[in-house]
């Protein structure tokens, strides 16, 4: 395959039995050969798009000083600030080349994940940034529930299968700055090649090249989105509950030609977690004798916190 195959959501949401299964169809049939579509139809709108923009563009034009203080110790970079370079590939040690945010679940004091969720940090000197980030947060959100409605039904599961692990889920909103480069990066790029962790990723921003993805074949492809599409892909936790029927697929962002390195590159990722007790154990009708058990049974809790070790996000 060499081309990221396009589908729209609003197949799933008609009232056309026969439109709903044609989306699902066409996004199981994506996701078990190549992990990602683009998706239209999803409940984000172009004001809301062009505001986020906006305020995470002016959050990370503020000075570094600024910035640092929004950088929170002793919680692996899951809310806040994360300073440049930080993160890098599983297996690496060069740094990506960027630095980014991260907005959280919104859950009230009642919550029984209250306690276990870090609260989401407020930029004093952007009013409308936090306000702007809830609103794409649940708008994504949204949409991630409706695509995993779709895939348990490709899956032979009850439609609302992933609904309890979704609501209130460990779920992350990534604005990204890859910053212009200045000198010849050694051995590093914007976002080395990897796999994501979590059930699976909406991708706003990916409307240049830029985004590369690895086709079984081991080539790359240029995942480019049109203007009103999300790039969506599996994740390891997905991949792992489905024994691998659904793939998480290798990416990466490479380096712009020499020409556009005083060029910023922005996206915003969202991915969408489960609560952390949900069992990835390998589902019963995705093994078979072709298809043997791959992995030991886990939770996701536990296989975020081996993750963002091998993130170098929590030092042991």
């Amino acid at each position: 395959m060499q081309n990221i195959p396009s589908v729209d959501l609003r197949d799933f949401l008609s009232d056309d039995p026969k439109r709903k299964q044609k989306f699902v169809n066409e996004i199981g049939s994506a996701f078990e050969n190549i992990g990602f579509v683009a998706l239209k139809g999803h409940f984000l709108d172009d004001q809301l798009v062009d505001e986020l923009y906006g305020e995470i563009r002016n959050f990370f034009a503020l000075p570094i000083e600024t910035k640092h203080k929004y950088e929170i110790p002793g919680i692996g970079g899951q809310r806040g600030y994360v300073s440049f370079g930080k993160e890098h590939a599983k297996g690496r040690k060069e740094g990506d080349l960027k630095e980014f945010w991260h907005f959280g679940q919104y859950v009230d004091a009642a919550s029984r994940w209250a306690s276990e969720y870090p609260d989401n940090v407020e930029v004093t000197e952007l009013p409308r940034f936090n306000v702007v980030g809830k609103d794409a947060y649940q708008k994504l959100e949204k949409t991630g529930v409706y695509v995993l409605r779709a895939l348990a039904l490709h899956l032979g599961l009850d439609e609302f299968y992933f609904d309890n692990y979704a609501k209130e889920g460990n779920s992350i909103l990534r604005p990204i700055h890859y910053p212009p480069i200045t000198s010849e990066p050694e051995n590093a790029i914007r976002a080395a090649a990897h796999g994501d962790i979590n059930l699976i990723t909406l991708l706003m921003g990916a409307q240049g090249r830029g985004l590369q993805v690895q086709n079984h074949n081991g080539d790359w492809i240029d995942a480019i989105a049109e203007d009103d599409e999300l790039v969506i892909n599996v994740g390891d936790m997905l991949s792992r509950h489905t024994n691998n029927k659904l793939k998480s697929t290798i990416h990466q962002v490479v380096n712009p030609p020499r020409e556009l390195w005083g060029t910023s590159r922005y996206s915003i990722p969202f991915f969408m977690h489960p609560v952390s007790d949900m069992r990835l154990d390998c589902l019963e009708n995705c093994i078979d004798e072709e298809n043997p058990k791959k992995y030991e049974d886990i939770t996701a809790g536990e296989f975020l916190y081996e993750r963002l070790v091998e993130l170098g996000l929590i030092k042991k």
